[in-house]
């Protein structure tokens, strides 16, 4: 496998004023659902100092371009260079319980989620917050929605992880005050609940360069009260933020909302009415949607996200993506880890194809999903849901500069080299597409960037931390 830093050195080495940074390879975005954009000898070129990408075009012609700025060659004709992924919905501190406990959605958080969740006190946050952001840099994806534990510290230091690593993330404190995992009254919860995100926010809200953002993340309408929902949603506008919550994941879930909030005509109208739906929300999942929701949340502008690992994983439904789409719902695509088994957005973006593959099975007039479009949904799909459009998700030039190089040896099942193979420019961009949802991970990721920093290179080590965990660790 071709080292990540050559031809043209180490892509981490600090850039000279007049010198920018040229990544070659096939290069693909997609724009628009189903339509790929390619140049097979191509480059992107981007200007470090600004983070922003300069040129994107064929790497013959941009090589003889004539420019004040020297350029740094990186990659060759084996590497894709393609947009960063964008996972729009996944929790922090659950990732060591991937692959975890059995049955469906409430059972699974009382005894596999909330234990942990509830030992994720600040010195565990300080040694696994590190790593995690590692793994998402290494799986190729530069900007995340993130859920921490109900800790004000923890999330901090959660945050702290996320500016070190340089990635684009937005990241909230768990909001609950019914069936809370800590042992104060409904009553203080609330109170302090509201007080610490508020104080999260004011920290880190457009921290590191607007890299940072603060989402205000009332966990889900089973262990929130009306209260609390309407108070998060008074600090999203307060503060211009977004706001992250889950909608209609099971059928267990919307049979205890419709007990608890008897005055709602649906799940989805207790969060109308609190003022959580707007334009800057992500719900996560919305399985099981009538028309009269799905009409809500396309006419607020509320964005989806779409964790099709997850909701395999724990049997809670296929959703009907093809009719969200067609209704005008914004979609991205999340790994909702630890529900879902991998951070690993190739492989959500495959269990997308595939679920929608099998509702053709027993719904007539489903239709399927394309690699191409999955694709989209992970890039500028997930950038449209996190309120990035036109900032990020493809290859335009005044796009920053998030992107992710893959070595197409570590995808083709004999590498690039062997003749009983096929040559790198005898595949279609579709079929690189494809190669990718079904066989992409981290073994194929390169090089990261966001913002024209190199935020992962590949053989980097995983960063460990010498702060001790205690077990058991503290909590409100």
């Amino acid at each position: 496998m071709p080292s990540a830093a050559s031809p043209g050195g180490n892509p981490r080495a600090a850039a000279t004023a007049d010198e920018w940074i040229g990544l070659r390879g096939h290069v693909l975005d997609a724009p628009e659902s189903g339509r790929l954009r390619s140049w097979r000898e191509g480059a992107v070129l981007f200007d470090p100092a600004t983070g922003r990408i300069t040129e994107t075009g064929e790497y013959a012609l941009l090589r003889r371009r004539p420019r004040t700025a020297k350029v740094r060659w990186l990659g060759g004709p084996e590497w894709l260079v393609m947009p960063g992924l964008i996972d729009v919905h996944a929790h922090v501190p659950q990732y060591p319980a991937v692959a975890r406990g059995e049955g469906e959605l409430l059972p699974w958080l009382r005894q596999a989620i909330f234990p942990l969740e509830r030992d994720f006190s600040k010195p565990r946050a300080l040694v696994q917050a590190p790593r995690f952001f590692h793994e998402l840099a290494r799986h190729g994806t530069t900007s995340a929605m993130l859920y921490s534990a109900i800790y004000e510290e923890s999330t901090d230091a959660a945050f702290e992880a996320a500016a070190a690593r340089g990635l684009r993330i937005a990241l909230g404190k768990v909001m609950m005050d019914v069936g809370s995992y800590g042992p104060l009254q409904p009553r203080k919860i609330l109170t302090v609940s509201l007080h610490e995100s508020e104080a999260l926010c004011r920290r880190w809200h457009g921290a590191n360069g607007g890299l940072l953002r603060y989402a205000f993340a009332p966990r889900f309408a089973v262990s929130c009260s009306e209260r609390l929902m309407r108070g998060a949603a008074d600090l999203a506008r307060q503060y211009d933020a977004p706001i992250q919550t889950h909608l209609a994941e099971s059928a267990g879930e919307i049979e205890k909302v419709r007990f608890q909030f008897p005055w709602a005509k649906d799940y989805t109208d207790v969060y109308d009415r609190c003022g959580l739906l707007g334009p800057r929300t992500v719900l996560g999942h919305c399985i099981h949607l009538s028309e009269r929701e799905v009409g809500t949340l396309a006419a607020a502008n509320a964005k989806v996200a779409h964790c099709p690992t997850s909701n395999l994983y724990l049997g809670s439904g296929i959703m009907p993506l093809d009719r969200w789409l067609a209704a005008g719902l914004t979609v991205g695509l999340g790994s909702d880890v630890a529900a879902g088994p991998e951070l690993n957005m190739w492989a959500v973006m495959r269990s997308a194809v595939e679920s929608a593959r099998a509702r053709t099975f027993f719904v007539p007039d489903a239709r399927p999903l394309r690699p191409a479009e999955a694709f989209h949904l992970a890039t500028q799909g997930g950038a449209r849901a996190l309120g990035l459009d036109g900032v990020v998700g493809t290859l335009d030039p005044g796009r920053e500069a998030d992107l992710v190089a893959l070595d197409l040896h570590a995808l083709l099942p004999y590498g690039t080299g062997a003749a009983a193979g096929p040559r790198p420019g005898e595949l279609s961009p579709q079929d690189l597409v494809a190669l990718c949802v079904y066989r992409g991970g981290p073994a194929a990721t390169a090089l990261t960037f966001v913002r024209g920093r190199c935020v992962y290179r590949a053989g980097e080590p995983t960063p460990m931390a010498d702060v001790p965990v205690e077990p058991g660790g503290s909590g409100i």
